[in-house]
């Protein structure tokens, strides 16, 4: 049982199938990513779980409970289509969206003057919202989502038209609160930032669930027979003798050293092939190739297709 549950949610809109008897299961303070195509239902799913739509069929729970109106309370939602009022003052708008969240003015005020040190917003307070760019907009909205402290943060796609230095403020605050205790959900289509920040993943194409897991069991799931090897020694003694034992992928020269990243035969072990190595040459290096989130999220996509 997980700290938050979809089980087994099917949405229909009028001659279109959003989400076709999609789960997942979110653990207690894990980042969780919602992956998937555009047009896969990874949006309508947070909708629902939003309770801003409802499900045809399914259920919602949160420790352990069917999810009730009341617990929105606890959750903090940054939707991908984002929208602030334009005429209006930064900080009175905030402000305004904080006492909505049930904080106190006081304490609301408190917390917000925090946030916009810490984003560099100081600035920006008595300005009105079109006088911001897009990325300082989105800055305003994140600290509006977490600033009531919810247990349970759902973001869609948090890091779209944020800048590198940006992003990565974004990112240390994300895994600041997790370390907090928050559980956290989150679409994107950014794999490094999967690889980056997330526990575990629900792959999403053509509004099934094709892949879920944990991102290291997925990884090591689809890890091939492939190794990295970086040694000091005869590249053409080693080539020969691993001829019949393994395919060449790729060969180069790494800080003067020989590299070469390989498949090995099916009838191969490791230690068939470091025996020969070690004949070769001086092993630096010996690695498993594991593939990365984007790879992964291709060859999966691609082979939903195939069935």
């Amino acid at each position: 049982m997980g700290y938050f549950e979809a089980r087994n949610i099917v949405k229909k809109f009028t001659n279109h199938l959003a989400l076709d008897n999609v789960s997942i299961t979110v653990p207690k303070g894990s980042i969780y990513g919602l992956l998937g195509p555009n047009g896969a239902g990874k949006t309508t799913l947070l909708r629902i779980i939003n309770q801003i739509t409802a499900p045809d069929t399914g259920e919602l729970m949160l420790k352990g409970k069917k999810m009730k109106a009341d617990d929105l309370s606890s959750i903090g939602y940054l939707p991908e289509e984002r929208g602030l009022y334009k005429k209006m003052k930064v900080g009175e708008q905030a402000l305004y969206l904080a006492r909505l969240k049930g904080l106190s003015k006081q304490d609301a005020l408190k917390r917000l003057k925090d946030w916009f040190k810490k984003f560099e917003l100081e600035p920006w307070w008595d300005k009105k919202v079109e006088e911001l760019s897009k990325g300082m907009q989105q800055k305003v909205q994140f600290i509006i989502t977490i600033l009531h402290e919810p247990k349970l943060l759902i973001f869609d796609e948090p890091f779209s038209g944020f800048d590198p230095i940006n992003t990565s403020l974004l990112k240390k605050e994300i895994i600041k609160l997790q370390n907090k205790g928050t559980t956290i959900i989150f679409s994107t289509h950014d794999m490094g930032s999967v690889e980056e920040l997330c526990d575990h993943i629900t792959l999403i194409n053509n509004s099934r669930t094709i892949l879920e897991g944990s991102v290291d069991e997925i990884r090591n799931y689809y890890a091939s027979n492939r190794f990295e090897i970086r040694f000091d020694g005869e590249i053409n003694l080693l080539t020969a003798s691993l001829s019949h034992s393994y395919k060449i992928i790729d060969n180069k020269k790494v800080n003067g050293q020989n590299q070469i990243t390989v498949d090995l035969m099916d009838n191969t072990t490791t230690n068939d092939v470091l025996s020969i190595l070690l004949q070769a040459g001086k092993v630096v290096a010996f690695n498993k190739v594991i593939p990365g989130m984007n790879e992964i999220f291709i060859k999966a996509v691609n082979d939903a297709k195939k069935e």
